[in-house]
């Protein structure tokens, strides 16, 4: 019985063997790691610990297996529910304990890297890109001169590790490599003519530039910058000498508004106070005709009432005259004819009130008022027009 239950031991260890070997070749072949779920022990779910078979070809931890059939009285396989009449003796799988630690190694190696790719920048507008990312581009860290290619840290290793590509001029990233190389050779651009104030390659020193003064680009970096150094200097002396006219202008400027308000506000009181008189005068005008016409109100009415008396000696002279008795209509005639008593009004009159020169004078006044005030307009206008007029003597800041 152990015979044949070893039997069928061995045959399904071979038969995993040659499934295991057949998954390594496939690995080897495509150069990728078998996924983890190969490696995983169905009872605790989790890689393989001292991996050991059963008879039946299924894999487990040691520990798991053990502990399971020790808590179980019949010996089946969790994962086929096979059941074996004896407790098979187990022995580690020295394959698959090995492949397990390279798949380990091999997990470890992969999250490590993705831990370094993780902790690279990834390319954002305006930065250099790696050129050999296919698919998150990264920030590229080196261009190499010799390769015209960008590199990010990943893909920038062999260019620190390997012996041909560590002689390669590397610098910091930059874009557009081509304009690195001579248009008219196709070779980089290696040294500075100051004779043509251009870049050129090896071969044009010996076609076009012949008999010139060629300096390394450093050299001529360190030429020109210095020469636009001086230009830049001096620009900025110019424009501050202009910021300072600028300034004085301004300060200038306030000067004139602030008296300008000052005379204005003077003017203005002015013309206030004028304007406060004419109210005044007008006040005193209406006041003196409205004494007028209650002066005039009552001698109507005095001249009223005696019209009133003399119609009512009318209306008395025109009944008598109806009356046969001649003598006493004689007789009352003396009474008739006094004439009631009233003013004598060929003195009275109601003359204009005297104010007609004082509105006059306030007029010619007021019309002086407004003529100094014109007067200061002008003048005020006069002198803002040399202030601006001399502003644009100034020179424009944007110039050179």
């Amino acid at each position: 019985m152990w015979r044949s239950t070893n039997k069928l031991f061995m045959r399904s260890s071979k038969r995993e063997i040659k499934r295991l070997l057949s998954s390594i070749k496939n690995m080897a072949a495509s150069n990728y790691l078998q996924s983890e779920d190969q490696f995983l022990c169905c009872i605790c779910l989790d890689v393989f610990t001292d991996p050991v078979t059963t008879s039946c070809g299924h894999n487990f931890c040691k520990d798991c297996i053990t502990k399971h059939w020790n808590s179980n009285y019949l010996y089946l396989c969790p994962m086929c529910k096979k059941e074996f009449n004896t407790r098979p003796e187990l022995h580690v799988n020295t394959l698959i304990s090995e492949m397990v630690a390279q798949f380990r190694k091999a997990a470890q190696q992969k999250a490590s890297s993705s831990s370094r790719r993780s902790e690279q920048q990834v390319f954002k507008p305006g930065e250099v890109p790696c050129d050999v990312c296919t698919e998150t581009k990264l920030k590229a860290l080196k261009s190499c001169l010799v390769c015209l290619t960008s590199y990010c840290e990943t893909h920038l290793e062999p260019h620190l590790t390997k012996s041909g590509l560590k002689r390669h001029q590397l610098i910091d990233p930059v874009e557009n490599l081509e304009d690195r190389m001579c248009p008219k050779h196709d070779k980089p651009l290696e040294l500075f003519c100051k004779t043509d104030q251009t870049c050129v390659c090896m071969l044009c020193i010996v076609s076009d530039h012949k008999m010139h003064e060629l300096v390394p680009l450093k050299e001529g970096y360190e030429g020109r910058k210095a020469a636009l150094d001086v230009q830049i200097q001096q620009m900025i002396q110019k424009r501050r000498h202009n910021i300072q006219e600028i300034k004085d202008s301004v300060n200038l400027s306030k000067e004139e508004a602030d008296r300008e308000v000052a005379e204005g506000v003077q003017v203005f009181t002015a013309l206030m106070e004028s304007a406060r008189g004419l109210n005044k005068l007008m006040d005193t005008v209406k006041e003196k005709q409205k004494t007028t016409e209650k002066q005039a109100e009552g001698l109507i009415k005095a001249l009223e009432r005696n019209i009133s008396e003399l119609k009512k000696r009318s209306t008395l002279m025109e009944r008598l005259s109806h009356s046969e008795d001649h003598l006493h209509l004689l007789q009352s005639f003396p009474s008739l004819k006094v004439a009631p008593q009233t003013n004598d009004w060929k003195k009275v009159s109601i003359r204009p009130s005297s104010h007609e020169g004082t509105v006059v004078r306030a007029v010619v006044q007021l019309e002086e008022t407004l003529s100094k005030t014109l007067h200061r307009s002008s003048s005020l206008r006069s002198r803002h027009f040399f202030f601006t007029g001399s502003q644009s003597a100034v020179d424009d800041p944007t110039g050179h």
